[in-house]
């Protein structure tokens, strides 16, 4: 409906007299719907915002605009409020041949096509596989694979991909703290290092090391640790020492230490490939850092510098290569090979969405957390230099998340092995209160996470208040079966006309919102949208319940109150969907 009125408007607006208009093309109509219906149901203040630029009386090209605008039986009535609001009354059919579209779409009401034939890839999480997902990778999860639901619902073509992080140093030291608790099993005695990877989730990598090498890779300790610098707390730098032990690691090893690092990469990437799965989360591909090749091999990073160099916007200083980041927004230049020859993460980075546009995607959304506000600036600066459109990257924040148990604070950090796992969570209260609860703020907004508040069977659990309406429909069309009534949606669609009781205006005009929900979601990726409109759904319905009886005499009446509760378990479960929540039909 909004789209129509919007329509409505625009065609006014060139049906007004030459010049009216100053010779501009109009901007977009802008209707939104009115907070009170008193006001009517849509408003639109295009005429206050042309009157800015025109000079004009607001009131007077409101009224210009409401005499031109074309009939339309959907529309009862317009009226010209406050400094030139037009307000839209709908007419009764309006809201039934709502209705009957709801009935008509089923599972795919709603659905836009504001991306429709464009590409869009989303890749989220892409936590380093150094250990498992803890419930603040949760909210990456849920929000990236909700976002990438809503860019889909407004027809868009969306890929979801996991970025493997599976080279570089934190690696090197998952490596290292394998090959550790390998050497205790081998009978050495290790004092573990302060940086190195201390979960308890590293002994079963290192007991099935040795149970396919054996002591294949034993070396004593003192080979192990002889000549290294010291550690913290020991008055030395934890970099330091961790770096160096990993060098050794490298010489004792030799070839070996690839095993070792690959059995550590292999077991904890598998164990969050399983999580996410389990966690109801997708991915089209999971991409591997060691994909982008090391600039040498005519990979992405080669192709990236490639780019780089043959528009001018490199340069060598003290033995390393610069790019030129400050010439397009960036804070500073950015080194991109290091004096040693060693590409930097950044040269990854740039080379990594290189390859995205490469691969044909339009939109690349790229969600991060809350700790890396550089990161926009400087893979934007890296994709104008390479030619491409810097726009066409977005990086949503994701805030972080406090977990409460008991009423208390749980501390968190992985490398301390102070965390709760997603698994944990998902064990605790369950796939659908995660998800949803995940979603329940705004990307940018801490999310304190309340264990009891997830579990409990009561309104004050939003996952439950908005199942349970779902629920209650299925409940109410059970019943009027046992009764002898079954729901006929043949009777029901054609007797809408008797829904006209203030409680069923308001059920249609929740239920009709769901279009519109799901293109302001997708435009600026906020799935919280969807979880409020969720709640005021669920509430209307629950106030409607309360307030009539569904299974009346008047077969008539029975059965268009049924036809509404259905189209609003429809779009209730639309709604779900879309965050990747279940509908259940019974509670």
């Amino acid at each position: 409906m909004k789209n129509l009125i919007e329509k409505l408007v625009s065609d006014a607006l060139a049906a007004l007299p030459p010049g009216t208009l100053g010779g501009a093309p109009p901007p977009a109509p802008a209707v939104e719907r009115s907070r009170d219906t008193a006001h009517g149901d849509f408003a639109c203040s295009i005429a206050m915002r042309l009157a800015r630029s025109l000079r004009a009386n607001p009131r007077a090209l409101a009224q210009q605009i409401v005499a031109a605008l074309p009939k339309n039986d959907l529309i009862e009535k317009t009226e010209i409020a406050g400094p030139g609001f037009i307000n839209f009354f709908m007419a009764p059919a309006a809201w039934q041949a709502e209705l009957l579209r709801v009935h008509a779409a089923g599972r795919t009401y709603g659905r836009g096509v504001s991306g429709a034939g464009r590409r869009a890839i989303v890749e989220f999480v892409s936590a380093n596989p150094t250990g498992p997902l803890h419930v603040g990778h949760g909210r990456h999860a849920a929000y990236g694979a909700s976002v990438a639901n809503l860019l889909e619902a407004d027809g868009w073509s969306v890929h979801r991909e996991y970025y493997v992080n599976d080279a570089g140093r934190q690696m090197d030291i998952l490596a290292a703290s394998v090959w550790l608790r390998y050497l205790e099993l081998c009978g050495e005695t290790i004092r573990f290092p302060a940086n190195g990877y201390r979960g308890e989730y590293i002994r079963p990598i290192a007991a099935a090391l040795h149970g396919r090498q054996g002591d294949a890779f034993h070396k004593p300790a003192n080979a192990v640790f002889a000549g290294l610098p010291p550690d913290e707390p020991d008055g030395g730098d934890k970099d330091q020492y961790i770096d160096a032990l990993i060098a050794r690691a490298r010489e004792l090893l030799a070839a070996g230490f690839r095993t070792v690092f690959d059995a550590g990469l292999t077991k904890i990437l598998a164990d969050i490939q399983n999580d996410l799965a389990e966690f109801g989360v997708r991915f089209d591909r999971w991409y591997s850092e060691q994909d982008l090749g090391d600039g040498r091999d005519g990979g992405p990073i080669d192709r990236a510098l490639q780019r780089l160099r043959a528009h001018g916007h490199v340069f060598v200083q003290e033995g390393a290569v610069w790019f030129r980041a400050a010439a397009f927004g960036d804070e500073k230049d950015r080194v991109v090979i290091r004096a040693n020859g060693q590409k930097t993460y950044f040269a990854s980075d740039i080379a990594y969405h290189l390859d995205k546009r490469e691969r044909g995607f339009d939109l690349l959304v790229t969600i991060l957390g809350a700790d890396h506000h550089g990161y926009v600036a400087r893979v934007r600066a890296g994709l104008a230099a390479m030619g491409e459109p810097p726009e066409s990257l977005q990086v949503p924040m994701v805030q972080f998340v406090t977990l409460f148990k008991g009423g208390e604070k749980v501390a968190m950090g992985k490398r301390e092995a102070r965390f709760v796992t997603l698994r944990d969570l998902r064990n605790e209260v369950g796939n659908d209160a995660a998800r949803l609860i995940y979603v329940m703020r705004s990307n940018d907004q801490h999310l304190d996470f309340d264990l009891e508040l997830a579990k409990k069977q009561s309104n004050d659990n939003p996952v439950y208040y908005v199942q349970y309406a779902h629920a209650r429909i299925a409940s109410v069309l059970k019943q009027a079966a046992e009764r002898g009534l079954p729901f006929d949606r043949e009777s029901g669609l054609a007797s809408l006309a008797l829904l006209a009781d203030p409680q069923e205006r308001e059920m249609m005009r929740e239920i009709t919102r769901w279009p519109e929900i799901i293109q302001q979601a997708s435009e600026i990726r906020a799935p919280h949208m969807v979880v409020h409109y969720l709640r005021e759904l669920a509430a209307a319905f629950h106030a409607y319940y309360n307030a009539l009886p569904f299974i009346v005499d008047d077969g008539a009446l029975r059965n268009a109150r049924l036809a509404l509760i259905v189209a609003a378990r429809q779009v209730l479960g639309n709604a779900l969907d879309i965050l990747g929540v279940s509908a259940p039909e019974s509670m």
